[in-house]
């Protein structure tokens, strides 16, 4: 552990999110606590080196730290809060599922003498790091030091990632949520639809019967999935869009309110106070640090 602390320090040395050579992992950071604030994210698995967040979804709380990973099957809106300070950083990383690589090792796994009898599935999940996967995790930030090695070895390295969280203790439960069958399924694609046209003029109508199910069973299956309902998770997620435009891209908050589907200004900026509890301007500049994806720097490689 220590010498991926070190490594990780030498790789990010500030606040926020830093892109490494492998395009699908990112290394994060933080040296302050923050309090429970809205979250959504990416289909990934997350691993903390140092310091631990809580994640907060329905009526669960899911930690995850130094012995614990994340992994979110698909996009979930929830609340988060991390223990952080500058003597003692949050570290972590962050690596995007591929659903092409996991569509291909959940078909290797399926096809063993191994697999396992089916589980229900979970969209977002922790569970304790074994040794070969903390194993994988120091390989893969030994590779990112390297720019030869992370071209040649970090896809490989990723993907063993991948393969090791599948045949973890809740495996099971993730390939389930990825093999988007039953009713879970059918919410999964659902939400896959918001994420790639959430600034399109999507109904719930138009959803379920995408879905194949009546409105009223879409907002039950919706709701036992994601814990809130189809129209706040719309809301939700073109928020979170719009925050991610005005830090990353320096997007004013009326272009950003047209970007992802607002058609009033003064709307948007009434819920996006409500939900973030501060205006885009205020929320923007407390967060930009942590919301901007920083480039790697050659110095920082060995």
């Amino acid at each position: 552990m220590e010498r991926m602390i070190a490594l990780h320090k030498q790789l990010a040395r500030t606040d926020g999110q830093t892109q490494t050579l492998v395009d699908d992992v990112h290394l994060t950071r933080s040296t302050q606590s923050s309090t429970k604030s809205p979250a959504m994210y990416d289909p990934c698995i997350a691993i903390a080196l140092q310091g631990h967040k809580r994640t907060y979804f329905g009526n669960d709380i899911l930690q995850f730290d130094a012995d614990h990973y994340l992994v979110v099957a698909v996009p979930m809106p929830f609340t988060a809060a991390t223990e952080a300070s500058p003597e003692h950083p949050f570290l972590g990383i962050s690596i995007r599922v591929d659903r092409t690589t996991l569509a291909d090792l959940m078909f290797a796994i399926d096809q063993s003498a191994h697999a396992e009898p089916p589980a229900m599935p979970k969209g977002m999940m922790t569970t304790r790091m074994d040794d070969r996967l903390r194993d994988t995790v120091l390989r893969l930030l030994e590779a990112l030091s390297s720019p030869l090695e992370a071209r040649v070895l970090g896809p490989a390295i990723v993907r063993e990632i991948c393969y090791r969280v599948l045949m973890g203790d809740q495996g099971a439960a993730m390939r389930a949520a990825l093999t988007s069958q039953g009713q879970f399924g059918r919410i999964a694609k659902a939400l896959r639809r918001i994420h790639a046209d959430y600034a399109a003029n999507i109904d719930v109508g138009m959803l379920a019967a995408e879905a194949n199910m009546s409105v009223p069973a879409f907002h039950v299956h919706f709701k036992s999935v994601t814990h809130c309902s189809p129209i706040q998770y719309l809301k939700s997620a073109r928020l979170h869009q719009a925050r991610l435009l005005m830090a990353r891209s320096d997007m004013t908050a009326q272009a950003a309110c047209a970007q992802v589907g607002y058609e009033s200004p003064s709307q948007f900026s009434r819920e996006f106070k409500r939900y973030f509890g501060r205006s885009p301007s205020e929320e923007v500049s407390a967060m930009r640090r942590y919301l901007t994806v920083q480039p790697i720097e050659p110095a920082r490689l060995l």
